[in-house]
């Protein structure tokens, strides 16, 4: 029998022989009345050894992380979503029968307790019991305090333990639902309407990547867990709604990363009769002030660097990126051929149909993007890699379109929207024409979509920021997985945990 084995069959036998004693070990009545953050500030004109006066009661529930136990007494550490104390349990107090069953309960058990606050001789503030509950019985030991889940693996696999016994990851979480509560406040303080959009599409659209794809009983056709909300949002526009926003699920069935998690949370926004310059002043603005409310400060720490998100943010073209950065010369990048003759000396394969415009984002991406540490707008996207942007009236080589940068990684990608009918229909077909016989993405043109269009949609902008990459950029997080609460992993080895016992 291993030793963990072993361990939970003395924690079942000791939760029996409780049973037994008639304790109820998942007992359901106990309604704690007071939060532990609410105790601690009326406790602090206490002496050592000192009571409240009048010894008022109080009731707080919560999980041990510590026990001392002694002839008489007891102390133990408890811990709720607010904060943590510790309780002294006395025999002569709670009663020969109660003290003699708590002795035989563990770290981990979660317990409701009544009693009165006071000071230990060393001054610190306790809840003296009058009496003790047990609310759950523990039946897996906790990780020892000092190392905790050493194992990462085992923290995104048991995120459960990982959030009893690490601190800084139950404040990563809090922090990301403050995060996502601020960008709402932002856009709903502008007029920006909240929505939901399908989740199963007919069609995948509003990006290019592998999608998941089901089937329906029922309609008797496919469907595709979206890989983008974009084109659903863009359909409100049409219909009237002039600025909407989505926090979303995005799925796609492609590989894992410290970056890359096959289900992850988008924000998309659209806003009739704006630009993507519009965009980019509202994200420096909100992106910045959201730091601020979170952090205290527009400058943060991630991973050992300094980062300041402090507005004005750098702006570039790509083709001034690659020069400034990267080192290419800005007449080669004026040449397509000598552009395409580049990226293959660099070692990028490029398809047969891909451009110069095409080689230039691969050559982007390998030469400078890791190298944009503080806030940056790479804007000039070529139009052969953009098809749902507008194309730059004065150069149509390009769109107008920006991704921005910081810490070497993409975080928010957004257009002036493109709004002829007829040039998507084009831009479609050549997408389509490109991928040839692509059983990996879907290619099936969106005619509703451009039907849509036929319509009228007005002068738009738009954007999607990925809020996992924010979150760790705020949280100083390595790896997605760290701000994601359930990372998807491979399948879990499980061993014959019967036989061993």
């Amino acid at each position: 029998m291993t030793e963990e084995n072993q361990t939970l069959a003395q924690r079942r036998e000791k939760a029996e022989s409780l049973a037994a004693l008639g304790v109820n070990l998942y007992s359901n009545g106990f309604k704690p009345a007071h939060a532990i953050k609410e105790l601690l500030p009326k406790g602090e004109g206490l002496g050592p050894q000192e009571k409240e006066e009048g010894e008022p009661l109080y009731s707080v529930a919560g999980r041990i992380m510590a026990m001392r136990k002694f002839g008489k007494a007891a102390f133990c550490s408890i811990t709720d979503k607010s904060g943590q104390i510790q309780l002294y349990i006395k025999k002569d107090i709670v009663g020969d029968e109660l003290f003699e069953n708590f002795k035989k309960w563990d770290i981990g058990d979660i317990v409701g307790i009544e009693g009165i606050l006071f000071k230990t001789k060393v001054g610190e503030l306790s809840v003296q019991a009058r009496s003790i509950v047990m609310i759950s019985k523990s039946l897996r030991p906790l990780p020892d305090k000092w190392h905790g889940l050493s194992d990462v693996e085992t923290r995104y696999r048991q995120r459960y333990v990982d959030l009893i016994v690490t601190p800084a990851s139950r404040e990563t979480f809090k922090k990301r639902v403050e995060i996502i509560r601020l960008i709402r406040e932002y856009l709903n303080g502008r007029d920006y309407m909240e929505v939901e959009t399908p989740m199963m599409q007919p069609i995948p659209g509003g990006a290019t990547a592998k999608p998941f794809k089901t089937y329906h009983n029922a309609l008797n056709m496919d469907l595709y867990l979206r890989i983008a909300p974009e084109l659903y949002l863009k359909r409100l526009l049409v219909g009237g709604f002039e600025r909407v926003f989505e926090i979303n699920r995005n799925f796609r069935n492609e590989g894992l990363s410290t970056r890359h998690n096959p289900e992850f949370t988008m924000l998309e926004f659209y806003q009739a009769y704006a630009t993507y310059e519009d965009m980019i002043e509202l994200t420096e603005d909100m992106i910045s002030s959201i730091c601020e409310k979170v952090n205290g400060s527009m400058k943060i720490i991630y991973q050992g660097t300094e980062v300041d998100l402090s507005p004005p943010w750098t702006r570039l073209t790509m083709d001034e990126s690659l020069v400034q950065v990267a080192g290419i010369d800005a007449e080669l990048l004026k040449d397509g051929d000598k552009v395409l003759a580049l990226a293959k000396e660099k070692g990028i394969k490029l398809d047969p149909q891909a451009g110069p415009g095409k080689a230039k984002s691969e050559l982007f991406e390998l030469l400078v993007e890791e190298k944009l540490i503080n806030p940056t707008f790479i804007t000039g996207y070529p139009t052969e890699i953009s098809p749902l942007a507008r194309r730059n009236e004065d150069n149509p080589e390009v769109t107008d379109r920006f991704e921005l940068f910081i810490t070497g990684r993409e975080l928010a990608n957004a257009f002036s929207e493109l709004n002829d009918p007829v040039d998507q229909l084009q831009r479609f077909e050549k997408q389509i024409a490109d991928r040839g016989d692509d059983d990996e993405i879907h290619p099936e043109l969106d005619y509703d979509y451009v039907r849509a269009l036929e319509y009228g949609m007005p002068s738009a902008a738009g954007e999607g920021i990925g809020i996992d990459r924010l979150v760790m950029l705020l949280t100083d997080a390595p790896s997605i997985r760290d701000v994601i609460l359930f990372p998807h992993l491979k399948a879990e080895v499980r061993h014959q945990q019967n036989n061993e016992e």
